[in-house]
């Protein structure tokens, strides 16, 4: 997991980002294989809350989305 310091600014913040990475890998059943998740573009700035339920939330969805895509392409191969 990469959660760079420019794209997430505070400390909280990152480690809620792996926080929410790590418990996604535990309740989803992915085929075996490698995976980096890194942060695309910046999650929020240094004048929101760092742990706030919108950056959860938001957190939350894409991070499904990318698991259910790779779930959906092991059961294809």
């Amino acid at each position: 997991m990469v959660a760079a310091k420019r794209l997430a600014p505070r400390a909280v913040t990152r480690n809620a980002i792996k926080r929410a990475v790590r418990e996604m890998f535990r309740q989803m059943t992915l085929p075996p294989l490698d995976c980096v998740v890194r942060l695309a573009r910046p999650l929020n700035n240094r004048a929101d809350a760092a742990t706030s339920i919108r950056l959860k939330t938001r957190l939350r969805t894409e991070l499904a989305q990318l698991f259910d895509l790779q779930t959906s392409a092991g059961k294809t191969s």
